[in-house]
């Protein structure tokens, strides 16, 4: 059974972050399917379906990546620029950190971000980057 509802990937380490998250998005009124990967290794097993991950159905891939930089095992930029040498390049990628700095952001951008937002995420954040999902057709 396919989900009726484009999934949002969240790659953070931290529960609190993640938490903070599902509350932005649900004081947004989104209820997205929200899957979590919790460092970049992990991330990347889900995004390209293998091991635990390789249940389409129960693990579909996402229409919209949020992305932490700080990253156990693989950092969010390895991430990123797997992502945009892969199949599933295109997909749009929202990086979500606590870095303000400048050469964060531009390296960034150099990797097609559609997004560049600094935690903790909000409710505007999230309203903001859900026009990068495409309209599910029927």
């Amino acid at each position: 059974m396919r989900p009726s509802k484009q999934t949002i990937l969240l790659v953070e380490d931290s529960e609190d972050d993640v938490f903070l998250m599902q509350r932005a998005l649900q004081k947004a009124d989104l209820d997205f399917p929200l899957q979590v990967a919790t460092d970049g290794q992990e991330a990347l097993d889900y995004l390209a379906g293998v091991g635990k991950f390789s249940d389409r159905d129960r693990h579909p891939l996402p229409a919209l990546v949020f992305l932490d930089l700080k990253l156990p095992y693989i950092h969010g930029f390895e991430v990123l620029a797997w992502i945009r040498q892969s199949a599933i390049k295109d997909l749009p990628v929202v990086v979500l950190t606590s870095s303000p700095e400048d050469r964060d952001r531009e390296k960034a951008e150099e990797l097609l971000v559609k997004a560049y937002l600094v935690k903790p995420p909000t409710r505007e954040m999230v309203l903001q980057v859900t026009q990068f999902l495409e309209p599910v057709r029927s």
